[in-house]
């Protein structure tokens, strides 16, 4: 692999962790929209990373959702350099790899050592591109630099530290207890070289009186020799979209307070689930309660349950049956629930997936031996349609219109598949792209929302009007009086503001400047 340092003369911070979901991605954006607001044009820069969770960008480019977020974060569109390699896994052992924002294959974990160093080349073109068209770069890593067994092929993290000339603050979250040991371990595994990159520590999440680790602090520092920069408190509700599964799937099976007019909102956890960011949206409104479950007992009563994406939907849709899920969901919109479906979650609702091209059921077929897993999955049968699985990608920023209403609605579409409506007298349009070309459908029914309606339109509940319009109906099919107008703005730009803020107060933002040369 090629550990030569880029030319580029672009000062540049990296945030590395002790640990995955440490908090380096919203710290990442927190201190570009503080180098933004300090008037320096800032970019951020995550080599590889390896999400579920990802967005289109402007080109039709594919990549992680938390880059997308940081390069809101300097007011930036996103693009395609500041995350060159994504890896979206479909099974415990391969994942589909894009490079520079287009699928490049499926591989398992040794295909992909392999080709690593072909992609660390596209990687270092990347930075070198993009750093030269600004003042200052703000690099993530991933997981922890320390991990022994990953470190000769480490393409994003100390390795890419090097080559950008970057100086490493190292982050520590102390709400899952043991960070002193983290953050000492952590430089203990480290070569005298990286040692030498790292600046010093950032601890994350703390709650409490910050003068009860003055002692801790010192010792630490006294033991490796490197100061810290400060400790961020832990931030509730921050409004931005959620990089890291780690905390939603901490969230399954929690049973919210419902106030009398909530409405109870469930969605389902799929092993290979999606842009589970879809949702976020909900969280801001005063009505809703959210629920994500995996199991039949968690559903209970709910005013409605949402199907969200998968990287494999044809292993999703057999776990569905196999959990009895699948069969909880038919029951429950054959009672007059309302079931919607996202991307995959739409595909799920339909009497087929088929994957003759084996763009997903393969892998996750070979890598458990499961013979039950066939090119053609039984859907739901909620919704008359077809899906094939075709080898080409759509990856596209969409404007369109949902149909029953008249309400105007953007977004992206991230999917393989291709869905047909296969009984049209039984189902209308719910969605269509501003060219006619329907994305999504749904039975035919009297209210303004179809009981059973899935759209390939991810990000469709951002947009306020239409999610104001969907509740509205859940509420009137509750017994319920629709609340007038739009009651909460889903925007990230006010919330990056607010992270900045907290983040500025906390951190030595002096310091930071001395270590950028700014």
């Amino acid at each position: 692999m090629n550990n030569t340092v880029t030319t580029s003369i672009t000062p540049a911070l990296m945030l590395q962790g002790t640990s995955s979901n440490a908090g380096k991605s919203v710290l990442t954006a927190a201190l570009c929209r503080i180098l933004l607001q300090d008037g320096f044009s800032v970019a951020p820069f995550k080599a590889q990373n390896m999400a579920l969770n990802s967005f289109v960008t402007p080109n039709g480019e594919e990549i992680g959702r938390a880059q997308a977020v940081q390069a809101a974060a300097c007011r930036l569109e996103p693009d395609v350099r500041m995350n060159p390699v994504l890896l979206k896994p479909s099974s415990d052992t391969g994942s589909q790899v894009i490079v520079l924002g287009k699928p490049v294959a499926n591989m398992r974990v040794k295909e992909y050592m392999n080709y690593k160093a072909t992609a660390f080349r596209h990687v270092q073109t990347a930075y070198d591109s993009i750093a030269a068209e600004h003042d200052v770069m703000v690099l993530e890593g991933a997981g922890s630099p320390a991990e022994i067994n990953l470190k000769a092929h480490d393409i994003v993290n100390m390795q890419m530290a090097r080559y950008a000339r970057a100086k490493v603050l190292l982050v520590g979250d102390i709400d899952r207890g043991g960070v002193f040991a983290s953050l000492v371990g952590t430089m203990e595994l480290l070569d005298t070289w990286e040692k030498d990159l790292v600046a010093g520590f950032i601890l994350n999440r703390f709650r409490g009186d910050v003068t009860l680790l003055d002692s801790a602090l010192e010792f630490t520092t006294n033991r490796t020799n490197k100061p810290f920069f400060g400790v961020v408190p832990y931030l509730m509700q921050l409004g931005l979209p959620e990089e890291d599964s780690v905390t939603f799937k901490e969230a399954i099976g929690r049973q919210l307070p419902l106030r009398d007019d909530a409405l109870d909102i469930v969605l389902l956890d799929l092993p290979h689930i999606a842009n589970f960011t879809d949702v976020d949206a909900f969280s801001i409104e005063p009505d809703v309660a959210l629920r994500v479950v995996n199991s039949i007992e968690q559903i209970g009563n709910p005013d409605c349950i949402i199907i969200p994406g998968s990287k494999n939907t044809p292993g999703d849709l057999l776990w569905l049956h196999k959990s009895g899920l699948g069969g909880a969901v038919k029951n429950f919109a054959e009672a007059g629930g309302v079931v919607t479906g996202i991307c995959g979650g739409f595909q799920m609702l339909g009497d087929t997936v088929s994957d003759p091209a084996s763009i997903e059921y393969v892998e996750q077929a070979s890598s458990t031996k499961d013979t039950s897993i066939h090119a053609t999955q039984q859907g739901l049968g909620l919704l008359p349609l077809r899906t094939v699985m075709g080898e080409e990608k759509v990856l596209t920023r969409v404007a369109g219109t949902h149909v029953p209403t008249g309400n105007t609605v953007t977004g992206y579409e991230i999917h393989h598949g291709v869905t047909e409506a296969a009984g049209a007298q039984k189902i209308q349009s719910a969605i269509t792209r501003e060219d006619g070309t329907i994305i999504g459908y749904g039975l035919a029914d009297s209210h303004s929302f179809q009981s059973v309606w899935g759209t390939y339109l991810h990000g469709v509940f951002d947009n306020d009007e239409f999610r104001r319009a969907f509740l509205n109906d859940l509420r009137i099919r509750k017994g319920l009086s629709p609340l007038q107008g739009v009651q909460a703005s889903f925007s990230i730009d006010p919330a990056l503001d607010r992270l900045a803020h907290t983040v500025r107060e906390a951190l030595d933002m002096k310091k930071v400047y001395e270590v950028l040369g700014l």
